[in-house]
């Protein structure tokens, strides 16, 4: 039994998820169990109308509505009444936001679900029209959650216990699951954050005990650095769990940070494939690191970075000085990505500043505070660099004339993570391709073209 998690853009149209049914239907024998995201942009499109409800903009929310109701019938295939009748009861919801003029958490999930729900469905009834024997099944009937609405964590034994009973349908029919979204223990729509169709995927191939869990999306596989920033990278056979955590982390796109955890805890492999190119064997992810004569497997870019330095008013580090610093973060619910420490300074990175005035006043009570934005990690990541030496040096002197702000070494010994000018990120990204995969080992990565 496989795990098949297909993404927005594979799952976007007609034509797409036709494409989608022929690659499930070439592995009808391995009884798959299909897992799917919202169709394209349609969870952006369903909080926009949600918001405009909210701000008292209600013509205006039911216009978009309607024009979300139009395009999702189009691509629906057979199943108009069973679509309509969802946007019937989304519309209601709708216009109980605009009465409301409030969009807690908990109506953010009841709404962004609707993407998964209808897309599920969808994709299950044109399975039927390509001669797979389909069915829908409900993910919120399954993945039982906390109730921390938007970022739900899943419960594990009862989610487990719940998808194990779904195995021996899977054994006769292939199950289509939507991802991204659960229930509370209370039977409340919840989700478990944005990009969480893939955890979804991870959770569902850990509770029917599947033996690979493939992740299709629009690339081929994880690749030797962001294409977004440079092109031409080679494309990684094969890498760890940790190292493609690691990678996550750091800004890869591909996979969600936290798909790997169901994965690594059952020791199943996770594939990342090309709905576009299916024929492309992709990106194998396993327990164990295996041997590469390159030191990094992939280069990681995290842009749009804030770098706050918190210098102490006092010209020793006080004690109690860091625990005073990240009690701030914690408060104001702000994520650090690195830290680096001196004699009487801390510099830290975060990726969300809506609450940087808030946190630069609390920390301006005990300490100077100087902020640059418009900055970007780079995570150079691979398991050789704990037994090599000199790993530095020759990154730095790579980066010949870019100036680095931040220098730090993950506890993993599994990356080597340092800040640039947003500005330099590319000049610095091809620097590091250049020096460091010129001669890509075949055993592990495949050579661009």
């Amino acid at each position: 039994m496989i795990v098949m998690k297909f993404g927005g853009t594979s799952v976007e149209s007609a034509e797409a998820i036709s494409r989608v049914a022929s690659i499930v239907k070439a592995r009808v024998d391995r009884r798959p169990v299909v897992v799917v995201s919202a169709m394209g942009k349609t969870t952006n499109r369903l909080l926009a109308l949600a918001n405009a409800a909210v701000e008292g903009r209600r013509d205006e929310a039911l216009r978009q509505l309607a024009e979300l109701e139009a395009y999702t019938l189009k691509e629906g295939g057979s199943l108009g009444g069973q679509v309509e009748e969802h946007f019937r009861e989304l519309t209601d919801v709708v216009k109980g936001l605009a009465a409301l003029g409030e969009f807690s958490p908990r109506s953010v999930d009841v709404v962004s679900a609707f993407g998964e729900r209808l897309s599920s469905l969808i994709v299950a009834g044109h399975f039927r029209q390509h001669g797979i024997d389909a069915v829908h099944r409900d993910a919120r009937d399954f993945i039982v959650t906390d109730d921390r609405h938007t970022q739900a964590a899943p419960l594990y034994a009862e989610t487990y216990a719940r998808l194990a009973a779904l195995r021996p349908v899977a054994e006769r029919q292939v199950i289509v699951l939507g991802g991204f979204i659960g229930a509370t223990t209370k039977g409340m729509t919840s989700t478990l954050g944005r990009g969480g169709s893939d955890f979804s995927a991870s959770i569902a191939g850990a509770g029917v005990g599947a033996e690979e869990i493939q992740i299709w999306t629009d690339v081929d596989g994880m690749l030797t650095c962001d294409p977004r920033i440079l092109a031409g990278g080679h494309r990684v056979k094969v890498i760890s769990f940790d190292e493609a955590a690691e990678l996550a982390y750091f800004g890869a796109k591909v996979l969600h940070p936290s798909t790997v955890v169901p994965a690594v805890e059952k020791n199943i492999p996770v594939f990342i494939l090309n709905s576009r190119r299916p024929e492309v064997e992709g990106t194998r992810i396993i327990r164990e690191a295996v041997g590469c004569s390159n030191i990094f497997k992939s280069i990681a870019c995290k842009p749009g970075i804030t770098a706050v330095h918190i210098k102490s008013l006092r010209m020793l580090m006080a004690h109690g000085f860091l625990s005073r610093i990240f009690e701030v973060f914690a408060q104001h619910e702000t994520s650090v990505d690195m830290v680096t420490t001196s004699e009487v300074s801390v510099s830290v990175t975060i990726d969300n500043t809506a609450n940087l005035d808030a946190i630069r006043a609390d920390l301006a009570e005990f300490a100077e505070v100087a902020v640059d934005s418009g900055q970007a990690i780079i995570c150079m990541v691979g398991a050789n660099i704990a037994t090599t030496p000199g790993i530095a040096g020759r990154v730095f002197r790579s980066l010949n004339g870019i100036n680095i702000r931040m220098v730090s070494q993950g506890a993993s010994l599994l990356n080597l993570s340092f800040v640039v000018n947003g500005k330099d990120l590319h000049a610095a990204v091809k620097a590091l391709h250049e020096e460091f995969f010129a001669n890509p080992d075949p055993l592990v990565f495949e050579p661009s073209a």
